[in-house]
């Protein structure tokens, strides 16, 4: 099954900044060659459920094997039987209606 996940992982106990941590979550995402779109407070995955969910699972790896000793995550899920759609069909249906405004 295809899946959108927005994933938001937070080391907790690791001092103010967490930019290297959330730069090692983006490396296991390439690895595992999922589309993915960095935000301001979190990242967009695409792909098969099985392949995001493992990259998930060895983002808390990382995160912990990097000297975090919790990690706190965040995610929302979405599925669609009707039909395959991706992040950026779904940025451009709103962006279209943006256009109609």
């Amino acid at each position: 099954m295809k899946v959108i996940v927005d994933l938001c992982v937070v080391p907790v106990g690791v001092g103010i900044s967490v930019s290297p941590y959330v730069a090692a979550c983006q490396r296991v995402l390439e690895e595992a060659k999922l589309k993915h779109l960095l935000h301001a407070y979190g990242t967009n995955i695409e792909g098969e459920w099985d392949a995001v969910f493992a990259a998930v699972k060895r983002c808390h790896e990382v995160v912990h094997e990097m000297g975090a000793p919790r990690v706190s995550t965040s995610i929302r899920v979405g599925t669609r039987v009707d039909r395959e759609q991706t992040m950026q069909e779904k940025i451009d249906s709103v962006e279209q209606k943006l256009k109609e405004l």
